[in-house]
């Protein structure tokens, strides 16, 4: 394993193949430390020409398990705002900004709670949403919350200043145009129902702030039409 200030996915990516070839390489990634306790790399998945493109954080307990994105509560509750909000679930990619599942763990038997990846790690797996986007070419990039939002625009994004907005930027020298909101996360933290994401759970007024998501996903659909 290289130090701590080389680590980066970037030698792993392939220079040419379509999605395919990137989830093959991606299963061999070892571009920075999270892989070793992980069970396995979780990449990207839906239609290879989806107009909309929808980056989250990083897996959770059950997407590292099953080796997909957004699977559980909370893929059925973003399912279900896209779906209010005008959008074809089925009709996009969706993936996250790291690839393995980071967690801590007091004994081996215990639930592995979802821990935040670093600034550090997000760096090292940049290569790879940086990669997607260019196989896929989404007429529109939907940011999952502040981690997803700083690995693909920096470490001074902030999804309270500009969720619910259109931002044209560039990314990794493609020019995108981007709607972020909140970010539905691991399945750790979902009410009873499974209803609400967890930015959405820590809100006094848990519907209205489900509108909110809502209405920022609405955004995404006008900006598409």
């Amino acid at each position: 394993m290289a130090p701590e200030d080389d680590y980066t996915a970037q030698p792993f990516v392939p220079d040419r193949g379509g999605l395919t070839a990137l989830r093959k390489a991606a299963a061999d990634c070892r571009g920075c430390p999270l892989h070793r306790n992980a069970t396995q790399t979780v990449f990207g998945a839906g239609t290879a020409d989806a107009r909309v493109m929808l980056v989250g954080e990083q897996p959770g307990d059950q997407e590292d398990r099953q080796g997909r994105p957004f699977v559980g509560p909370a893929g059925k509750l973003l399912d279900r705002a896209l779906a209010e909000a005008g959008l074809d679930p089925a009709d996009a990619y969706v993936t996250n900004a790291v690839k393995h599942f980071k967690f801590t763990q007091a004994e081996p038997r215990k639930r592995r709670i979802h821990k935040a990846p670093t600034l550090r790690e997000m760096t090292a797996c940049g290569p790879w949403p940086a990669a997607e986007p260019a196989r896929v070419e989404p007429e529109l990039i939907v940011v999952l919350g502040a981690t997803a939002g700083k690995a693909l625009l920096g470490p001074s994004f902030r999804v309270t200043q500009v969720r619910g907005t259109v931002l044209e930027e560039e990314i990794h020298g493609r020019p995108e145009t981007l709607v972020p909101t909140v970010h539905p996360p691991p399945a750790l933290g979902f009410a009873r129902a499974g209803r609400y994401p967890q930015a959405v759970l820590r809100a006094d007024d848990r519907e209205s702030a489900y509108r909110g998501l809502v209405s920022d996903l609405e955004v995404a659909a006008r900006a598409l039409s």
